[in-house]
């Protein structure tokens, strides 16, 4: 295990690859950024959305998927007031046992902010069980819902006819998921190889559901985006101050509700991220254990590269926060899951990275690295 010179990412991250130079993917981009003309990366971005033929008769320009949260909701304002476009957002609801109220709320505020709003809402019963069989299979919950999350938007534009897509960061680039790269740094169309979507849903028929029970997390083939004409364009890619602290200063004067809760419950240092719903930092602990980062080393790696932060205190809040995910999140989790904690921590115990962790008899892990330095 070895970390980026600049920042704390180590090189455990996915389709990761360091420079010769001893930089992750992120902060090499970071340092290229700093000769970029943003205003001429505007232009091309506005010669792309002239060269985009809207469907006749169609109401909207473009289509962006959102939970509500710090980067959906600026990626939907800046669309909509500083390109002039009409956006139609797409938001995937998640069930009522597992939607936050600040997601409710988050999602409430696009509305009343005069957006266009379609909720993809899979079926409740089918959706915990896929979750179930995520959880067992890769003990990441998450894998199913994020392949709905993914594919509910090519989905809406092929179904209504709206050719591009705009998202948020480019994964290749500003996070390190180097697989997702396509033919230049705003194209989107090769996320489909990101370490998520790249699984398919070839598991969920192994493990007995129906065709017609997974329409919801079926992500468009390349042949169904190259007959739609479908293009995913990176927002972030075409903007200079894009980053998780930037975009909550952006949204949450315009009414962003976020967590007010401890780091030590949330392993999130200001409580920006993962606002639909509460288990995603539980998920966020688990890919700690298998990585040996979680969302505290995102927000610090990003304070470093900007020079906002001394690397000592930066290594200080991973040691003391990353991974950390309060009891009632797991337990609402259990009971969700309808299983044990015993059984919820054996699973976890036997994902453990052992090359990065060490679990003692009582069940208590302890760190085998130096957070900045590695093994």
């Amino acid at each position: 295990m070895k970390y980026c010179k600049l920042c704390l990412q180590p090189d455990t991250r996915p389709n990761t690859v360091f420079t010769d130079e001893g930089l992750c993917p992120a902060c090499h981009y970071y340092e290229q950024s700093k000769g970029i003309d943003w205003n001429e990366r505007y232009e091309i971005l506005l010669d792309l959305i002239k060269a985009t033929k809207r469907t006749p008769g169609q109401h909207f320009d473009c289509i962006i998927g959102v939970s509500g949260g710090k980067d959906s909701t600026r990626q939907a304002l800046w669309v909509r007031d500083n390109l002039g476009l009409k956006p139609l957002l797409v938001s995937l609801s998640h069930p009522p046992q597992q939607v936050s109220q600040i997601g409710v709320d988050n999602i409430s505020n696009l509305i009343e902010m005069g957006f266009d709003v379609v909720l993809s809402s899979p079926a409740p019963e089918t959706w915990r069980k896929l979750m179930r069989e995520s959880f067992f299979k890769f003990t990441n919950w998450a894998r199913s819902s994020e392949l709905a999350l993914f594919s509910s938007v090519p989905q809406v534009a092929i179904k209504y006819g709206i050719p591009l897509i705009f998202w948020g960061e480019n994964p290749a680039l500003q996070v390190g998921d180097l697989k997702t790269m396509g033919r230049n740094g705003y194209d989107g169309n090769n996320l489909r190889y990101s370490n998520t979507l790249s699984s398919g849903h070839a598991w969920m028929l192994e493990a007995g559901f129906r065709p017609d029970q997974i329409l919801p997390y079926i992500y468009p083939s390349s042949e169904e985006f190259n007959v739609a004409r479908i293009q995913i364009i990176y927002l972030g890619w075409f903007m200079g101050d894009w980053g998780l602290v930037q975009n909550a200063s952006y949204t949450c004067p315009v009414g962003l509700s976020i967590r007010d809760e401890s780091p030590e419950d949330t392993g999130d240092l200001y409580g920006l991220s993962n606002l639909d719903e509460d288990w995603h930092n539980m998920n966020q602990m688990v890919k700690y254990l298998k990585f040996g980062f979680g969302k505290v080393t995102e927000y610090v790696n990003e304070e470093l590269r900007l020079g906002l932060m001394d690397r000592p205190t930066a290594i200080h809040l991973v040691e003391q926060y990353d991974g950390k995910c309060s009891d009632k999140y797991i337990g609402s989790f259990c009971e969700f899951m309808q299983i044990t904690r015993e059984q919820f921590w054996s699973h976890v115990h036997g994902s453990v990275n052992r090359d990065l962790f060490e679990i003692d008899t009582t069940g208590t892990i302890h760190r085998r690295f130096k957070v900045g330095v590695g093994l």
